[in-house]
């Protein structure tokens, strides 16, 4: 299995367990606060990567140590990616929140080109473009709610702008970061420290009236977690962050088809979403703009190997 192939596969994983990750955190904010789910979620990831480590390699604790400054600055970044995340889902919607989070990947995307030298050959400038294009068709009527949602609804998308913009810190850093340290390691601060932050702001006596389902998403939301940053590390050791980019931009489809399929079946626990002819065609965009970008040329692949 190539390099290029790991990082495209590590990166689709992502953009799934992304694209799921809204709509339990819709359910979950019912009898949790942000900062109660967020501390969670670090929490179960930390504790399972932690296990693993001290019987696999306890060599890796040693980073939780003396952690580079570098990896604390990433970290405190997304552990601020998270709560604001969950907080504009919180005053808007999960549809709503994925559209602006995109904002992240797309400086993602511009931060390869600027800051590592990532060479765009012309197909993937092609390929940038109607992906991105494909996204402004994808959320039109979607953006149609803003001059109507009201101050909860405009407060939710300032905060998701915040989580966007630390998520793509995170990334950059994170991007130095796997050239000096195996990826999952670097996780265990990722995961371990946010724990330590979150504790001020959390209500435990909040977790102690779940349910058995409740418990079950919230078991959920930390595995995702754990899942998807640590796919998403090895995602950035293999494969150049425009590409990633791309790939985490395919997320909110899923959830847009999620949220469709539930709207249908007439579902009472989380408010339904409506799409039309428009938003599935920018989705057709979207994906032609990401094969474009994602996917080397034969050509290309046998110039390398020669």
């Amino acid at each position: 299995m190539s390099a290029n192939f790991r990082g495209v596969l590590y990166a689709v994983i992502t953009a799934i367990l992304w694209g799921v990750l809204a709509i339990a955190l819709k359910v979950s904010l019912e009898d949790l606060t942000p900062a109660d789910i967020s501390w969670f979620r670090f929490l179960l990831a930390f504790i399972v990567l932690a296990l693993y480590y001290y019987f696999k390699k306890p060599s890796y604790l040693r980073i939780l140590r003396s952690p580079p400054w570098l990896l604390l600055v990433a970290t405190v970044c997304l552990a601020t990616n998270y709560y604001g995340y969950v907080r504009g889902v919180e005053l808007s919607s999960p549809s709503i929140a994925q559209i602006f989070i995109q904002i992240g990947p797309v400086l993602l995307a511009v931060s390869g080109f600027l800051f590592f030298h990532e060479k765009a050959t012309t197909r993937q400038v092609i390929g940038l473009i109607l992906a991105f294009a494909g996204l402004a068709v994808f959320y039109n009527e979607q953006l149609q709610v803003f001059s109507g949602g009201g101050n909860s609804w405009k407060a939710g998308v300032v905060w998701i702008l915040i989580a966007a913009v630390t998520w793509a810190i995170y990334s950059i850093f994170l991007k130095v970061l796997v050239l000096r340290y195996p990826p999952m390691q670097l996780n265990l601060v990722i995961f371990g420290l946010p724990v330590l932050l979150y504790i001020p702001f959390i209500d435990l006596h909040h977790f102690l009236n779940l349910g058995v389902v409740d418990w079950g998403i919230l078991m959920f939301l930390g595995l995702n977690t754990l899942f998807a940053y640590g796919l998403l590390t090895m995602a950035i050791h293999y494969l150049e962050a425009n590409k990633i980019s791309v790939i985490l931009i395919l997320n909110p489809i899923l959830t847009f088809v999620l949220m469709a399929i539930i709207s249908h079946t007439h579902a009472t626990w989380i408010a339904h979403e409506h799409y039309t002819l428009m938003t599935l065609a920018g989705a057709l965009i979207v994906l032609t703009g990401a094969l474009l970008t994602v996917f080397r040329s034969r050509d290309v692949n046998r110039q390398k190997t020669v």
